[in-house]
């Protein structure tokens, strides 16, 4: 029988509490496990200011997605535009796309005139409900990334999401494109909210 041991963090609480955590075990796992990249949800920017200083002087990159634009506003970027600057000078990559577990289903959804849910956005309710709603995040941010082209599809990132806000969720994923949804794997979970 071969396996290997590894820990695994469980937060007594979700939420941006556990950002700094989690960054060191992103950063920990990575190293562990030789991945060159992290992917992290940031909405303001706040998050990626952790990450971006928790992996300062490694050689993992880091990219940060962010939320679309118009996702609280029609027509606004929530993230701030002088963390942008600076990150990118950092060498760190934002990439801003379409919510591949929401987009134009959430819209279906939310009419009026159609309603109901769909099954893109039952996907996402699986994750959330059944293991963390930081899971969803980090898959929905690889996907994202994947399809902008800010990582490949060969190699494991470790991915970062949270609840809310901040970074609760910390998994080891083999990306996918959109498209081919079900070639992504998750294939560790090294932190996680125990209580939801």
């Amino acid at each position: 029988m071969a396996f290997t041991r590894k820990n695994v963090y469980y937060f007594e609480k979700p939420g941006a509490a556990n950002t700094a955590d989690a960054a060191r075990i992103a950063v920990e796992r990575a190293t562990e496990l030789a991945i060159d990249t992290i992917v992290v949800a940031s909405t303001s920017g706040a998050t990626a200011k952790v990450f971006a200083d928790a992996v300062a002087g490694t050689k993992i990159s880091l990219v940060v997605v962010t939320h679309v634009m118009g996702f609280a506003k029609p027509g606004e970027w929530e993230f701030d535009a002088e963390t942008a600057s600076r990150l990118r000078k950092d060498g760190v990559v934002i990439v801003t796309g379409t919510h591949a577990l929401s987009g134009l289903e959430r819209a279906l959804s939310r009419s009026a005139k159609v309603g109901g849910g769909s099954r893109t956005e039952a996907i996402a309710e699986a994750l959330r409900r059944t293991v963390a709603v930081g899971l969803k995040v980090a898959v929905e941010c690889v996907l994202i990334a994947a399809d902008c082209g800010a990582i490949g599809i060969d190699t494991e990132v470790v991915a970062v999401g949270g609840t809310a806000s901040g970074a609760d969720t910390v998994c080891v994923i083999r990306p996918a494109n959109t498209a081919n949804f079900f070639d992504l794997q998750v294939r560790e979970i090294a932190a996680m909210p125990r209580n939801r």
